[in-house]
């Protein structure tokens, strides 16, 4: 086995993952050891693994990717995978339970923000400990450059589900269709009704495998700048998740473009985070959590 004999569990905002460190680059997972540990009946269970490097032990990355890490002030890696055994580019919830582990773990300094290389580019995470509405140990992320496509250009659709609803096509480093319902141009159910268990349908296809959001605006506050929103997302490579921080970036982005609002706080089934748009970057606010450690028999 190319996984260490002791790894972690961890989860951010309910989006959960296997964690371990590998200083030494000697721990490069393959796509079966992913699946069986992410395999929630015959191993631990988790949307993804999180495996905490350094830059140069990543085999996939190209020179101007590690060039970026550097450049960035990047030392340490999350080299994340789908529970698929799938490379994904980008986890803005895995930053946050990477940073936490890391700095639990003593691999970067406690209280201090730390540069996470990821394959979307340097993250940088700041800590600010227990603040509400967002829980215990929350991190705010810098996730960096956002790129939006013409709005509602999708169309989105459920298999065996009624109706359907305009999505817009969002990149935080990895692809998101976000769709609107409950409100002008949507047919779908509410968004609790959904099932996500479904892998939804977006025409005309994306060439490249997209996550997909589902979002009901619940509240705005034009003269504080706020607003309020409930989503649910269908993320590839693993099925519906109880949070998706790209996708609640990417959310953000399209909610701030309909409706001119900056700052949203957005419910997930896993809890609720802060998301903060402007025209040059995103920043994601919301709790980390170390559940256990656990030795591999």
């Amino acid at each position: 086995m190319s996984i260490p004999n002791i790894v972690y569990k961890a989860h951010a905002t309910g989006n959960d993952f296997v964690v371990y460190a590998d200083p030494t680059g000697e721990f490069a997972p393959s796509e079966d050891e992913i699946r069986s540990l992410c395999d929630r009946h015959f191993g631990i269970g988790g949307d993804g693994l999180l495996r905490l490097t350094h830059p140069e032990y990543v085999a996939d990355l190209s020179a101007e990717q590690l060039q970026t890490c550097q450049a960035g002030g990047a030392e340490w890696f999350m080299d994340y995978r789908n529970a698929d055994g799938s490379l994904a580019e980008m986890c803005g919830n895995g930053t946050r339970a990477t940073a936490l582990f890391a700095q639990r773990e003593g691999y970067a300094p406690a209280g201090e923000p730390l540069r996470l290389g990821t394959r979307a580019g340097v993250k940088i995470l700041t800590p600010l400990g227990d603040v509400a509405p967002y829980g215990r140990d929350v991190y705010q992320v810098d996730m960096g450059a956002w790129t939006m496509g013409a709005q509602d250009a999708y169309q989105v659709t459920i298999p065996g589900t009624e109706g359907s609803a305009n999505g817009t096509f969002v990149d935080m480093g990895n692809p998101h269709v976000v769709a609107l319902v409950e409100g002008a141009g949507s047919t779908l159910p509410q968004v609790e009704a959904l099932n996500l268990v479904v892998k939804p349908r977006v025409e005309p296809v994306i060439e490249t495998d997209q996550n997909v959001e589902f979002v009901r605006i619940d509240d705005i506050d034009r003269a504080q700048g706020c607003g309020w929103a409930t989503m649910r997302v269908n993320e590839r490579g693993c099925g519906e998740t109880l949070s998706c921080g790209t996708g609640l970036c990417a959310t953000g982005v399209t909610l701030r473009a309909k409706t001119g609002i900056d700052h949203w706080d957005i419910t997930v089934r896993g809890g609720t985070l802060r998301v903060d748009v402007t025209d040059d970057d995103v920043k994601l606010t919301g709790a980390a959590t170390i559940v256990a450690q656990i030795t591999l028999l």
